[in-house]
């Protein structure tokens, strides 16, 4: 997908996929009102109460009586400013997605039971969000920059993730339920209107200096996710058939240019738990814009995107992370979005994959994946229907895009990951290694601590987690891992048989230590018997002195001379790690977790095992043997 030729800047002459599709149309779509599909709390054989999924039904219930009544978020000026000057972001946050997620459940309520007491929580929820003073979030807004303002500026909005999530909220709520606000409290479309308009189509339509375009080549999670949001306010909100199609087309545009980016190999340099909020994005708008156009959007062009999900499968709640996602993500993602891509595809494992997570007796999805997810969720009759399926094991993967590996035995698995040091959501930890017994890490990426301003500033890699001394890598010559594209694996390559697949790659280019010419990094997993074996081999000039391997272990770890066991998480097994030579020193470094983005994650603490081989000289090898103690 890499090679398509895409126009930047405006220019209609679009060649990808979904322009493409988009173009074929004589650009026509349905009128505000039949653009999305979903039906209309109007239509009772679906919004019915006695038609509703009622394990959704009961808990969005139970929420919004908890709730109603008492008052609202409040997304306080003070803690907005606090970014500014504390890096805090999480609680002014925290009181947005409250208010989002209470207006969805009042609107689900208001749809099913069209009671008057759900409309006019209704009716307070998108005032208080049309008068908020900016959708935007504080890390986000450029108001610091441009104006020197710790608030919002509101006469120059920010068109980011935060405000894109309110004019898809408030464009799916004003589809399911237009007809009973016009007649319940007349007034409140239109102001609905008034602020998509301002705060989102506007500053869309004449700033093309957002980061997020991608029109300087970097193209990320962000494009679909806010190009999505847009589509689906232009489709319900812009009444003019020139805008809403001028609108189209510039978002088409963008989400050509994330198309672009995506290799044929379907990976996610980001990673599992950002599909949800790119990959996914992007399948999400091109099926807005087939229903809403009669787009003949090329859906097999996505199959290895879709795929990539159950690809990176580990094994229950477990996947494998890079970058910024944890490895055991929240169970409750999108899972429906996923099961209709995969059935339009048709993508029998992905689909399976999908449906494992359809549980009966717990709701279909939740309020805080978004509300044109939910309402989607709720009105699949395929999702609905969908039982859970027996599970069908991933492959193993080569993703030659990213120089990612992984591999599966019995149970073992191994993952290594080359690549480079300049990608979204870097963590320097190029060579790293990932080993999981029974679908449980046991060497393990971090993952990330919460977002504070440091996360994404230039301090970024005195942060722990993104330093590679606490990723399965080397040091050399006692000098870690820099940041930045150049720093990257070369001579990766992967190599699969019956018996084993295997990768290899030299990691000397991620290190800015002069002196290291190869430190070679072979990673294997051998299926009879199930054994991983890592071998690190050198040749460094002999000034270099304090070269140390690094293990992040998860688990309780025991230490011995020449090996090490570690006790896996969740009642998984025990995993030996031995070495040879036997004597080289090595040594245990616990680190207490108090970030519950983390301590959720891993419990208490994490385990570093640093395989100190100075001793073996400037030109040496050590291996490593990693099976399952029965």
């Amino acid at each position: 997908m890499r090679s398509q030729t895409i126009a930047t800047g405006g220019d209609r002459s679009m060649h990808g996929p979904l322009s493409t599709a988009w173009l074929a149309t004589g650009r026509t779509l349905a009128p505000p009102g039949a653009s999305l599909p979903v039906p209309t709390a109007t239509d009772r054989d679906v919004w019915d109460p006695s038609v509703v999924d009622p394990a959704t039904l009961s808990r969005i219930r139970d929420r919004a009586l908890a709730s109603r009544g008492t008052p609202w978020a409040a997304p306080l000026g003070h803690l907005f400013a606090r970014y500014f000057r504390d890096g805090d972001r999480a609680v002014y946050e925290q009181a947005i997605y409250d208010r989002q997620d209470r207006l969805t459940r009042a609107a689900i309520m208001a749809a099913v039971t069209r009671e008057p007491e759900w409309l006019d929580e209704v009716t307070d929820g998108v005032v208080l969000l049309c008068e908020q003073s900016t959708w935007c979030w504080p890390a986000h807004d450029d108001t610091y920059t441009r104006h020197g303002s710790m608030l919002p500026t509101a006469d120059d909005p920010f068109l980011d993730l935060g405000a894109g999530e309110v004019a898809g909220q408030l464009a799916w709520l004003d589809h399911l339920l237009g007809e009973q606000l016009d007649a319940y409290v007349p007034g409140l479309r239109a102001r609905i209107r008034l602020e998509a308009d301002r705060r989102v189509f506007t500053p869309f339509e004449q700033r093309r200096d957002w980061h997020w375009l991608g029109l300087d080549g970097d193209v990320h999670n962000w494009n679909p996710w806010i190009h999505g949001n847009v589509l689906t306010g232009a489709l319900q909100l812009v009444a003019s058939p020139g805008r809403r199609a001028a609108l189209v087309d510039l978002i088409v545009e963008g989400l050509d240019r994330y198309v672009a980016s995506l290799p044929a190999d379907g990976a996610i340099d980001e990673g599992y738990a950002y599909w949800w909020n790119g990959a996914c994005r992007l399948l999400e708008a091109a099926e807005l814009l087939a229903d809403a156009s009669g787009a003949d959007v090329p859906w097999s062009t996505f199959a290895a995107v879709v795929a990539f999900p159950h690809r990176m499968h580990l094994g229950g709640d477990w996947y494998l992370n890079h970058a910024d996602g944890p490895a055991r993500p929240p169970r409750e993602q999108p899972w429906a979005a996923l099961h209709r891509m995969a059935l339009r595809i048709g993508d029998p494992a992905a689909t399976a994959h999908a449906a494992v997570h359809r549980d009966h007796s717990s709701p279909v999805a939740d309020e805080r994946q978004g509300f044109g997810r939910l309402l989607q969720a709720l009105t699949s009759p395929a999702w609905l229907a969908a039982t859970p399926p027996s599970p069908t094991p991933p492959a193993d993967m080569w993703f030659a895009s990213t120089q990612v590996m992984l591999a599966r035995a019995g149970r073992l698995a191994l993952a290594v990951k080359g690549g480079h040091n300049g990608e979204h959501h870097n963590h320097n930890d190029v060579g790293s290694v990932v080993v999981a017994l029974g679908g449980v890490p046991v060497v393990v990426d971090p993952g990330r601590p919460t977002y504070t301003a440091q996360t994404f500033g230039p301090r970024r890699y005195e942060i722990w987690t993104m330093q590679s001394t606490w990723h399965s890598t080397v040091s050399i010559g006692g000098v870690a891992q820099g940041h930045g594209r150049g720093f990257a694996a070369s001579e990766a390559a992967s190599e699969r048989c019956g018996s084993y697949h295997e990768m290899v790659l030299n990691v000397k280019d991620a290190y800015p230590a002069a002196g290291i010419h190869r430190w070679l990094r072979t990673a294997r997993l051998s299926r009879s018997p199930e054994t991983v074996t890592l071998r690190d081999s050198w040749d460094l000039d002999p000034s270099l002195t304090g070269s140390v391997i690094h293990l992040v272990l998860a688990g309780a770890v025991t230490l011995a001379p020449g090996r090490a066991e570690v006790t896996a998480l969740d009642g998984a097994g025990t995993l030996l790690i031995s070495w040879d030579p036997a004597g080289t020193s090595a040594a245990l470094l616990p680190r207490t977790l108090d970030d519950p983005m983390l301590s959720d994650v891993w419990g208490a603490r994490l385990t570093r095992l640093d395989i100190d081989v100075s001793g073996l000289g400037p030109i040496g090898t050590l291996e490593l043997t990693l099976k399952e103690q029965r």
